[in-house]
């Protein structure tokens, strides 16, 4: 049944966002997502009935497309996040100050009810950009809004994500993969159908205002563990090759000029090397999926569902 209250998603087109506006029409609300390109959108439409997903123009650096999307909302859910930083789109425009700006109207609208999603690593004294800037927009939120829920997940996987997917890719064309820092670095993947779940959960549980969860699926891999269970799914022995941090900030380096060109995707850059130096889990004792309520899909019951495309032969591969 359609409920008659409108929730306003920031970043909503987006990889995660997809899956937190799924979660909330199965849930009857009517959504409102909040993007800077709506034309790019329009597959969101058909998740819901005729009217209940609006899409609308907003850019988190100019306010009055902020006010404008807020306008009638009950709620507010801010997804928006880069991972390289590319022209005017920094870290700390959409990650710091874009929440910042987006709290501060919720606030002035009267809405209480926020969640803002973070990740795992957030952390103000961090030498990466990335995690220092994701800190600064929880405390901006939480100052502007003390009743907001922060979600703080994992290396997200799902059917496009930017992880299983791009080893998958390169394994299509190198004989090698590269383990930055030996591949010792240790994730939590987590199911972007949970994150979406978690979003709902914590906007409906009043117990999570307020709160911070960290999001991490049932089981930890290091690095070299997920490049060799993905090239194992696709059926493509490769050779994994241990690349030293000095020459991590190599690539990456090269990456962000490659990435400054039209059209080019940033494959690594500096920042994300200094992020993979640390271990990206769930810390011990710290609210998690199972207080949401929710039990998390494993890697192996998900992945292999959209990495199947990557084998020779994609969905016509012979079973093993």
């Amino acid at each position: 049944m359609l409920r008659d209250e409108m929730i306003t998603v920031f970043g909503g087109s987006g990889f995660i966002g997809r899956y937190a506006v799924r979660a909330l029409v199965r849930a009857g609300y009517r959504v409102r997502v909040a993007t800077r390109l709506p034309h790019t959108a329009i597959d969101l439409k058909p998740m819901g009935s005729v009217g209940q997903i609006q899409l609308v123009q907003a850019n988190v650096r100019h306010k009055a497309s902020i006010e404008r999307a807020i306008e009638g909302a009950s709620a507010v859910i801010n997804l928006t996040g880069i991972l390289a930083q590319s022209g005017r789109q920094t870290f700390r425009s959409v990650q710091a100050q874009g929440a910042q700006s987006i709290a501060q109207a919720a606030k002035a609208a009267g809405i209480t009810r926020f969640v803002q999603i973070s990740a795992i690593g957030a952390d103000a004294d961090s030498k990466s950009a990335y995690a220092q800037t994701k800190a600064a927009g929880e405390k901006a939120v939480m100052d502007a809004i003390p009743t907001a829920t922060i979600l703080r997940p994992s290396i997200v996987f799902g059917d496009e994500d930017s992880f299983f997917n791009r080893f998958a890719q390169m394994a299509l064309y190198t004989p090698a993969l590269p383990l930055i820092g030996g591949g010792k670095t240790v994730f939590q993947p987590v199911w972007a159908g949970d994150v979406g779940a978690a979003v709902l959960a914590a906007l409906e549980n009043p117990a999570a205002q307020g709160k911070a969860y960290e999001l991490g699926g049932p089981a930890r891999y290091s690095f070299k563990d997920l490049l060799q269970y993905i090239t194992a799914t696709i059926r493509r022995p490769r050779l994994l090759v241990p690349v030293p941090w000095l020459a991590a900030y190599g690539i990456g380096f090269a990456g962000e000029i490659a990435g400054a060109l039209p059209f080019v995707p940033t494959v690594l850059t500096r920042d994300q090397v200094t992020l993979l130096k640390t271990d990206n889990v769930v810390a011990e004792g710290a609210p998690g999926l199972a207080d949401l309520g929710i039990s998390p899909a494993s890697v192996e019951a998900i992945v292999p569902s959209y990495l199947y495309r990557f084998r020779q032969g994609g969905q016509f591969a012979p079973a093993e």
